[in-house]
């Protein structure tokens, strides 16, 4: 039981409507219904009922609410009383431009808004430079991808880091929508109908190349590559000018408000072909209280825009799978 399913439980009560619920808390109506359906499970209980004019709490549900809103109280009285010790310092997240562009401002907002006097630098890079950064020392945290850490960590280091996957996103062929030779694609494509394709991908340090390389050995397709590119802006450029396409999650377009005029994707079906997000951090020992505190943060943040339906395309990795260490 999590504190965000009572805080959803007890506004739905008050409302008296799973949708004016949702309009409130600013999520879609079906995660809402779903943390629902999860709270009731966990307590083996009927808590709310279906009338004609919304949704009512039965007598469990009410007994329950009540609690609820003590239990909120509480809450907030614990969050005053720590927010009163002033967490300070400074912590470095490392963010791919994909994953900056959906969770980068939600991230600053949330740090300043928690751990106000916690100075937060970011670093925008590609996965490759990232995994380096955190190898350096330079980053006390980062989100990566399909890395292989335990072949990158530098041998002799005696160090290790803390790795824990937060979800799963679905890969999209990206193309240009119109122009010259423009065709429409279907909406779903699997990675032995690529072979053909003019591609345009970043290189071999990054994590998303690693995980296509993977798909197109799987299938033993040989990709046709016509540029390599090392920069999200670059390639989304180059593939808005109609120089090929790429493949990519949804995230790379998220930075262009009127990315469905300009593009046109069709999502990958193979199972391997999808990118895993790993939160990685340096060891606990090596991390400050402000960095430690930034861990739990970024965490939270990535669950509440996939269940708001704010990142599209993604599954979330279940929250019991344990961190572990790699060395």
């Amino acid at each position: 039981m999590e504190l965000r399913q009572l805080r959803y439980f007890v506004r739905v009560v008050e409302r008296g409507s799973m949708s004016r619920a949702a309009l409130d808390l600013d999520v879609v109506q079906s995660a809402l219904s779903q943390q629902i359906t999860r709270l009731e499970g966990e307590l083996a209980t009927r808590l709310l009922h279906r009338t004609p004019r919304g949704v009512a709490p039965t007598e469990a549900g009410l007994a329950f609410f009540r609690e609820a809103q003590l239990t909120l109280r509480h809450a907030e009285q614990a969050v005053r009383a720590a927010q009163q010790a002033r967490l300070s310092g400074t912590v470095t997240v490392g963010l791919a431009p994909t994953t900056s562009g959906v969770l980068g401002l939600p991230l600053m907002q949330a740090m300043r808004s928690r751990y106000p006097d916690v100075r937060l630098h970011m670093v925008e890079g590609m996965s490759g430079h990232l995994t380096d950064m955190l190898h350096a020392r330079q980053l006390d945290l980062a989100v990566l991808f399909d890395t292989r850490l335990h072949q990158a960590q530098p041998a002799g280091t005696g160090r290790r880091w803390q790795v824990q996957p937060l979800l799963e996103e679905d890969l999209f062929l990206i193309c240009a929508r119109g122009g010259p030779g423009a065709r429409r694609l279907p909406e779903t494509i699997t990675v032995a109908e690529l072979g053909d394709e003019p591609l345009i991908l970043p290189t071999g340090p990054h994590g998303l190349r690693s995980t296509l390389d993977t798909a197109f050995a799987r299938d033993r397709v040989a990709p046709h590559i016509v540029l390599e590119v090392d920069s999200l802006a670059m390639v989304m450029a180059a593939v808005d000018a109609g120089l090929g396409s790429t493949l990519q999650p949804w995230a790379a377009m998220g930075r262009y408000p009127d990315a469905a005029r300009r593009f046109q994707c069709a999502r990958l079906t193979d199972a391997p072909a999808r990118r895993v997000n790993l939160l990685c951090s340096l060891s606990e020992d090596e991390l400050s209280p402000a960095a430690l505190a930034a861990r739990v943060v970024v965490a939270d943040c990535v669950r509440g825009l996939v269940e708001a339906g704010q990142w599209f395309g993604t599954t979330l990795i279940e929250k019991g799978t344990p961190s572990h260490l790699v060395s």
